[in-house]
């Protein structure tokens, strides 16, 4: 494979750094109903899950109850913080500019969401409205690390998942993209990144990992000239 069919782009933390706003919100509200989390320690744990799959996992590993009125109030604020304080990750709109081939964005944001901060940060103009899948709006609704949002993808273009590079910063994304039979580049350049975090990505399937969009270009060309064997 010389060139990818279809090069997929995570969201959060990927093009936009929203990852770690979004984990201040959700760490302070966690830590007030009675689960003590730093911004810091949820983005490494939790990072590319949706605030109910957290709440969720929080439940099941530490038996806590938590309010389920949690979800709506974190979605309200991690909206407002957002709309005054993301800001697009450096290089990102040369990195995705550079793309030749099909090319979208896979997140678990909503679709309201991802739409406001594209124009926020002007990556509006380098992705057509159906080039924009949220996971939530998918035919099963299953955010990552389910596959089903990048197959879903890939079935809208008509490519081979196999021919497909997935742009992730969370192990969950990754997770998801091979399980769709992908292959995986990790990003490690957003301001939630942590000690570690390349060899979390790397171990959870990704082939290469870069910390600026700059290099993005060559990596992908080189990486797209190796053999999966």
């Amino acid at each position: 494979m010389n060139q990818p069919a279809l090069v997929i782009f995570d969201f959060d933390g990927t093009l936009v750094d929203s990852e770690i706003i979004a984990a201040r919100v959700e760490a302070d509200l966690l830590t007030r109903a009675g689960f003590p989390i730093t911004a810091g320690e949820l983005a490494e744990r939790y990072a590319g899950l949706t605030f109910k799959d957290i709440m969720l996992k929080i439940e099941e590993e530490a038996n806590i109850p938590l309010q389920a009125s949690l979800i709506g109030e974190a979605e309200t604020l991690v909206d407002r913080h957002l709309r005054s304080e993301v800001r697009i990750i450096e290089g990102a709109r040369a990195a995705v500019s550079a793309v030749q081939t099909p090319k979208c964005i896979c997140s678990n944001s909503r679709t309201e969401r991802i739409r406001f901060m594209m124009e926020k940060t002007g990556l509006e103009a380098f992705f057509r409205k159906e080039d924009v899948f949220s996971a939530l709006d998918t035919p099963s609704g299953k955010p990552k690390p389910a596959p089903d949002v990048f197959l879903y993808a890939a079935k809208h273009y008509g490519v081979d998942p196999a021919d497909t590079f997935v742009i992730e910063d969370s192990v969950h994304g990754v997770h998801g993209a091979k399980a769709a039979g992908m292959r995986v580049i990790g990003f490690t350049g957003a301001s939630h990144s942590y000690p570690g975090h390349a060899d979390m990505v790397t171990d959870a399937g990704a082939e290469t990992v870069i910390h600026r969009w700059s290099d993005f270009r060559s990596v992908l060309a080189a990486v797209s000239e190796w053999s999966d064997a």
